[in-house]
């Protein structure tokens, strides 16, 4: 049999020249397109970080705000206990380190319960919301009006000693007495007593509270309730 011959076969010298070859267009399109994205999604965080931000900034003010009408009374826009006695506080550490002079008074109004009995309760709101216009009249600005509860009340004032506290305690229930609510036929007066006391030296909160409330109820026990409903007649005038 005749031998097979094996042929081996060598390649081209221009084979490699033959196999294609990238431009730099073909090159730089993935890279370039990577880059857009890139700055793209950039642009988006930016904006998603600066959304996140107006949020947080509005929540810290509905906050702050829910904060601050956290110490005021809803129905008489004064301070409520909460806010008072945080004043208080305050107020007692301002005295300790500068050595000034304040005092509290404690007020309760005398006849109040007939008129929320009578008129019922919105009448009753009136006439504490008369009160709390009369107690803001009387006393300066810089000093602290706040409804303590109920027909209670509270006057933080300041620079002022013991004669002057208890004279006003007087002028604020002399105030209030000549005070009149109308209500539909009738005049609504209520009457008030007053205790004050003036800070002393390592008091606590507690302590001028009791002091005051103490100076109010020997108040209450001492004088006559004040107060009072009247009926009248009210007609229209005619032509």
């Amino acid at each position: 049999m005749p031998k097979s011959k094996i042929r081996l076969v060598r390649p081209e010298r221009g084979a490699a020249a033959k196999a294609p070859v990238r431009g730099p267009m073909a090159v730089n399109k993935a890279p370039s397109s990577a880059k857009k994205t890139s700055r793209s999604e950039a642009v988006r965080l930016a904006a998603e970080v600066e959304r996140l931000q107006a949020e947080l900034a509005a929540a810290r003010a509905q906050v702050a705000q829910l904060e601050a009408r956290a110490d005021i009374d809803a129905s008489l826009e004064i301070m409520n206990r909460r806010g008072f006695e945080r004043e208080l506080r305050r107020a007692l550490a301002y005295v300790r380190r500068y050595g000034t002079t304040a005092a509290l008074i404690y007020l309760d109004l005398d006849n109040f319960k007939p008129v929320n009995d009578r008129h019922g309760h919105a009448a009753g709101d009136r006439v504490l919301k008369a009160v709390a216009s009369t107690l803001l009249r009387t006393v300066r600005e810089s000093d602290v009006v706040s409804r303590l509860g109920g027909d209670e009340f509270g006057i933080l004032l300041w620079n002022i000693g013991t004669a002057p506290a208890a004279a006003k305690a007087m002028e604020l229930e002399a105030a209030i007495a000549a005070t009149k609510v109308r209500l539909g036929s009738a005049t609504v007066s209520v009457g008030a007593s007053a205790g004050s006391a003036t800070f002393e030296a390592g008091d606590m909160p507690a302590d001028v509270i009791a002091r005051a409330d103490a100076a109010m109820y020997a108040r209450k026990r001492a004088g006559q309730p004040q107060g009072k409903i009247e009926i009248k007649s009210f007609r229209r005038r005619t032509s």
